[in-house]
């Protein structure tokens, strides 16, 4: 059963990969940041719109990477829709992994928690992004 799970799961992260339901850039937004892995060379971008009570109202990401990096991406804001930005602040490398739900090994953490760090960095109006961001 296990490895029919993983096998569906690899199927979503193939297909997000390949046609990303949040893939694209806000102009205008409220908070843009982008990163990259310096790696393996991904890089993401992510803009949000918040509404006056500090709601995502929009989010979307841009970049290039790996399906790892993209999928988890396109994931991550098609979870954070809606969601307070204190919510959007909690979020974990826990919260990444279940979306994805495999078992990466630490190279493949890299690349699914990017999108996280980014959005992070963003959030909390950081100038550069940290790997303790996403811990």
């Amino acid at each position: 059963m296990a490895i029919i799970m993983e096998d569906l799961y690899r199927e979503i992260i193939v297909d997000r990969y390949k046609n990303p339901q949040y893939k694209g850039k806000l102009e205008p937004n409220d908070i843009t940041f982008d990163d990259d892995n310096p790696l393996c060379g991904d890089h993401i971008r992510v803009d949000l719109r918040i509404d006056e009570d500090g709601n995502v109202t929009e989010a979307a990401f841009d970049g290039y990477g790996c399906a790892i990096s993209q999928a988890s991406a396109d994931l991550l804001i098609e979870s954070i829709q809606g969601k307070h930005l204190n919510e959007v602040k909690s979020l974990t490398k826990e919260d990444i992994l279940e979306l994805l739900g495999l078992e990466l090994s630490p190279v493949r953490l890299k690349c699914a928690l990017l999108s996280l760090k980014v959005l992070k960095a963003g959030v909390y109006g950081i100038g550069q992004a940290s790997d303790d961001l996403v811990e």
